[in-house]
């Protein structure tokens, strides 16, 4: 059963990057519940009418606006936020970009791309991609966290300790998100909402989608967290294992190296396999393929998996 929120901010009360001197647009106390409306990460810019053109002309001091921020009563530095996740209302339309010089492949994909994509916000099925491959869909926040202790305006693309662009497939409804406060009253935001995306979010954008999400918000006293730490509510990738998986991969002295020739394996599996564009299904791959550290022990060389599930060929 969703649980009701006592509040609703609307997606004008946003803003760009953490900064701990934004004044609160609410003050709640532990245990409340509020109805938070989210921009895409375009912040509006793309709609479901957009061309590559548009991808093109974004103004990035405008990407990835997060709604809030909210001080909760008795938060202090050294506690942690629970933040449980309770539901998420789509919008039923979003987008996927190649981003010149953004994404794991910027070097091999320099040229723009953009996919629209229609979706029933209501039953949630598959997102149909031409009539070649199904999308299966989880929402869930790519951007949520807290205001770091550092005084000044931050940017709102890299993750960092108190949470922020962490793009974490499984923050989807159910899951309770532990933050470490690092200033008075937390000053939580929340943004940048996606429909579906691999783990790895690899072009660097997943179905980028509009909806609103409800969370309730508790306090931990001094648990003086490190990092910030989630729960699920059950299992995490249901909606993909159905018909199992394809998986290339990258073997090397360095990580990053190995994503990048796992998921560069897996694309020309898909071009080769199924007839379609580099960038379609590099796209593709971003949306609902997972990169995995499948072995990190047995130096000097590690191996790096890109999964990519069969059913969205089926």
């Amino acid at each position: 059963m969703c649980k009701d929120a006592g509040h609703t901010i609307h997606r004008h009360q946003h803003h760009l990057g953490w900064d701990n001197s934004n004044e609160p647009v609410l003050r709640i106390a532990p245990g409340e519940t509020i109805e938070f409306e989210i921009f895409d990460a375009s912040g509006g810019q793309l709609s479901s009418n957009s061309t590559v053109a548009d991808v093109v002309s974004l103004d990035f001091g405008k990407v990835n606006p997060v709604t809030g921020p909210v001080h909760i009563d008795g938060a202090e530095p050294g506690d942690s936020l629970k933040v449980t996740l309770e539901s998420f209302k789509p919008s039923g339309w979003g987008w996927t970009a190649n981003i010149p010089g953004f994404g794991l492949l910027a070097d091999d994909f320099q040229e723009p791309a953009l996919i629209n994509w229609s979706y029933d916000p209501d039953s949630l099925a598959p997102a149909l991609w031409s009539d070649k491959a199904r999308i299966p869909l989880k929402p869930f926040t790519g951007t949520i966290g807290v205001a770091p202790a550092e005084a000044g305006l931050h940017s709102i693309v890299p993750p960092r300790r108190v949470g922020g662009n962490m793009d974490v497939r499984d923050l989807s409804a159910g899951t309770e998100l532990y933050l470490p406060i690092e200033v008075a009253g937390a000053l939580f935001s929340v943004g940048d909402t996606h429909a579906a995306q691999g783990d790895g979010e690899v072009c660097g954008t997943a179905i980028e989608s509009p909806m609103s999400v409800v969370l309730t918000f508790d306090l931990v006293k001094a648990e003086n967290l490190a990092f910030p730490r989630f729960t699920t509510a059950g299992p995490v990738s249901r909606h993909l294992d159905e018909q199992g998986y394809d998986v290339t991969t990258g073997i090397g002295e360095d990580l990053f190296k190995g994503a990048q020739d796992a998921v560069s394996g897996m694309i020309d599996l898909i071009t080769k396999r199924h007839g379609i564009s580099a960038v379609d299904a590099y796209m593709l791959c971003s949306v609902c393929g997972d990169l995995r550290i499948s072995e990190i022990v047995d130096q000097p060389n590690w191996i790096v998996s890109f999964y990519f599930p069969r059913l969205v060929f089926a």
